[in-house]
């Protein structure tokens, strides 16, 4: 396993003055960040690289679509927009020699347009994540799409979906990330989730129920580390939560009171918590 952080709890726009985190964060045990990677264009790739690689962390990202476009929307302009800021996203995600871009990449975050998905929607996701696989393959990147839960899209909510998707779009690049968070709204049972992912898992976020600190909600830990042991998942376990008082975040993600002591003991504290039940 590799344990790993998303740089949302401090930031969500990492730049040189966030440079002084890396070397907290390595000497606190993690293996890598998690860096979000919302707008690439212009993203200061070269720079971030320099300063992981000069931390020993690896990196991984974390990918949205913006408003107005979506993988499934069947306007080819909205379509095509979506797949262009993708292919970016995968360009970026090579010049930070990260391997793996997470998230929800069909539709914006909060994109509910009050009913059920259609099949024509779900036809058109998979034809695109189905074009988008020569550019995984060409920068050597894997793309975990994420359930989310009901509250933040339509599109996709459970792990079988996922799984459906994953088999219909039949890419080794092209898999799944499962968050506890969203498994705990959604899913029946936590860690049958991750069975459910199986082949397809490859990427695990490792949030409370609460977005607080990883142990100390009412998220089944054990019965989860046992599903991914059992699935054989070796990848990356990384805790995704979110800064208390960052304007950019709180209010997509709905976060209005302190989680925790502070938003940094999320990540220090889960990651003892973390090592001890995984390492």
């Amino acid at each position: 396993m590799k344990f790993g952080v998303n740089l949302l709890i401090w930031t969500a726009n990492f730049t040189e003055a966030h440079f002084p985190l890396l070397p907290r964060i390595k000497a606190a045990g993690f293996d890598g960040v998690e860096l979000p990677l919302f707008a690439p264009h212009g993203y200061p790739a070269g720079a971030v690289r320099r300063q992981l690689e000069a931390n020993g962390l690896e990196a991984t990202t974390c990918c949205i679509l913006p408003g107005g476009c979506a993988l499934f929307d069947s306007d080819p302009s909205s379509r095509n927009k979506a797949m262009d800021h993708v292919r970016k996203q995968i360009e970026v995600n090579a010049e930070l020699g990260s391997k793996m871009m997470a998230g929800p990449l069909y539709s914006p975050v909060g994109y509910l347009p009050g009913r059920r998905r259609t099949a024509a929607e779900w036809s058109r996701a998979i034809e695109s994540c189905q074009e988008l696989g020569s550019a995984l393959d060409e920068h050597g990147v894997t793309m975990a799409i994420e359930p989310l839960n009901r509250f933040e899209t339509f599109f996709l909510n459970t792990a079988a979906d996922g799984a459906a998707l994953c088999d219909a779009v039949n890419h080794p690049r092209v898999g799944l990330l499962i968050d506890t968070f969203h498994c705990n709204i959604e899913e029946k049972d936590i860690a049958a989730a991750y069975r459910t992912a199986g082949r397809h898992l490859k990427h695990v976020h490792t949030c409370e129920n609460d977005r607080g600190i990883p142990g100390s909600g009412h998220v089944e830990w054990g019965p989860v580390f046992s599903a991914l042991r059992e699935v054989g998942y070796d990848g990356w376990c990384t805790i995704e939560s979110f800064g208390f008082n960052l304007p950019e975040i709180s209010g997509a993600a709905a976060i209005w009171r302190d989680l925790a002591p502070t938003p940094e003991s999320i990540a220090f504290e889960g990651l003892k918590f973390l090592k001890r039940n995984l390492a």
